[in-house]
């Protein structure tokens, strides 16, 4: 994540200019890759693949968009990147139907390339564009949030956290790769965990069918927000079928805080495949739309509502085994994280500038008086390719929370307070038909319920989202 730390009225003023900014400097982009799509098009020799390849350098992207009704939910954001919460949340007051984008895919458009070097090494590279086709906007979900300040719940349109804040590019690395030895790169991009539940789950990280797709808790190892991280190094090798991968967060000063560290461990054989991760971050941020008593206060001491954000901080460290196997047409997935949320060992001040640039005016930095909060994530599923133009998929995912209250409270298992124990339940049926390599059409379902702490605050505590869409993708 890219943090800075400086003084609350240019951090305001900043922030302020830096979102008019972000979309002009989006649009100004995404116009020049396109440019650059009609020039490789022009002068490329045609390839067997049909990519948009040109002296090494491809283009590519996904346009993504549906039709969603949910029995329980807020109205549709044009920043969010899923536009609706999917999942049920607390603002789930009523049904909504509206057209959502990204639902089986993130839309994007990026440029990506390989120069040979020497032996069979090569430079690499990727920058990557999220992008909501409903709206023409950037992905924003932190912007989603800022909308929704001072707004009761009955008053408000989705907002969650997330790691795509703005930025104009989601992914933007440079490195170098060699079959034989592996590959590094440094860069904003996705951490080991982000890509292994890219791999392992069922639903392919869907954020319309998929509770680990849709929230980024599983891949940011405790926080969506470090789904993807600012200035890693990043190294992934696969020898003769083993797996590794090593990622160090730097954190721009001394110390521990805002660091980050993963590590992978596995391999496949005969159409099985595992992976072991381990994470630790340090500094972890939680971000949320801040209470109209917190926008009263924060105006006061110079705050301004349209770009600051309510945070909770905690040190986050994450154990994960995933697993495949395919029998062929069918195949099968499952996968576990267990994460461990403490207070932070070094504290971010009031006014601490989080990712896209957002400011953070209210900052919990002691979240635990007792225990430390632990969630278990869990899921299976199965994948069968009815035909080669049509697959099927059947998914349950799982939250477990345990009781971290005090007092009185202590070892709840209730509604009572959002520290005592409880559970979500995600149960998701997709099929999706291929008309062509490039487009295709979708037809799904999730269901979503949630029980005791994590249903503190409910109104409704299930949602069901039946989504239909297209996707093309060159």
């Amino acid at each position: 994540m890219n943090r800075k730390n400086s003084n609350a009225g240019n951090l305001v003023n900043e922030g302020g200019h830096k979102a008019g900014a972000s979309v002009l400097k989006g649009g100004l982009i995404l116009g020049g890759l396109m440019g650059l799509s009609a020039v490789a098009q022009a002068q490329m020799a045609p390839a067997a693949d049909d990519s948009l390849t040109w002296h090494g350098i491809t283009l590519y992207g996904i346009v993504d968009l549906g039709l969603q009704y949910d029995t329980h939910a807020a109205p549709v954001n044009d920043y969010f990147p899923a536009g609706t919460a999917d999942i049920i949340q607390k603002n789930g007051l009523g049904s909504v139907t509206g057209v959502t984008p990204n639902n089986l895919s993130q839309s994007r458009i990026g440029l990506k390339g390989a120069e040979p070097l020497f032996g069979d090494w090569s430079a690499v590279f990727k920058l990557e564009t999220f992008f909501n086709p409903q709206s023409g906007d950037l992905s924003d979900a932190l912007k989603s949030l800022t909308q929704n300040n001072g707004r009761s719940l009955a008053t408000q349109t989705t907002n969650i956290d997330s790691s795509v804040a703005g930025q104009i590019f989601q992914q933007s690395f440079v490195g170098v790769s060699s079959p034989t030895f592996g590959t590094l790169t440094f860069g904003r991009q996705n951490t080991l965990l982000a890509d292994g539940i890219a791999k392992y789950d069922p639903e392919a990280a869907s954020q319309a069918f998929s509770l680990i797709g849709l929230s980024g808790t599983t891949a940011g190892g405790g926080d969506t927000e470090d789904r993807r991280l600012d200035e890693p190094f990043k190294y992934v090798a696969n020898f003769s079928g083993a797996h590794l991968g090593v990622l160090y967060k730097l954190n721009g000063a001394s110390g521990s805080a805002n660091s980050a560290f993963q590590v992978q461990l596995g391999g496949e054989y005969a159409g099985f495949s595992a992976d072991a991760y381990y994470s630790k971050v340090n500094d972890a941020i939680s971000v949320s739309a801040l209470s109209a008593a917190q926008v009263t206060d924060i105006e006061l001491l110079g705050y301004s509502s349209t770009n600051s954000l309510s945070a909770t901080v905690t040190d986050n460290t994450a154990y994960s085994l995933m697993a495949s196997y395919s029998f062929g047409a069918p195949k099968i997935f499952a996968g576990y994280e267990h994460i461990q949320y403490a207070n932070p060992n070094t504290d971010l001040p009031v006014g601490f500038t989080d990712i896209g640039g957002y400011v953070l005016a209210v900052v919990n930095n002691k979240p635990y008086a007792g225990p430390d909060k632990v969630l278990q994530v869990y899921w299976a599923g199965l994948k069968y390719g009815v035909t080669p133009h049509f697959d099927v998929t059947i998914a349950y995912y799982g939250y477990s929370q345990n009781s971290y209250a005090t007092g009185a409270d202590a070892g709840c298992s209730s509604k009572t307070a959002g520290s005592c124990s409880g559970t979500e339940q995600v149960y998701s049926l997709a099929g999706d038909y291929r008309f062509t390599k490039h487009f295709d059409s979708y037809l799904g379902v999730m269901y979503s319920g949630v029980k005791d702490g994590l249903a503190n605050g409910y109104a409704n505590t299930s949602n069901i989202n039946p989504t239909i869409g297209v996707r093309y993708q060159f």
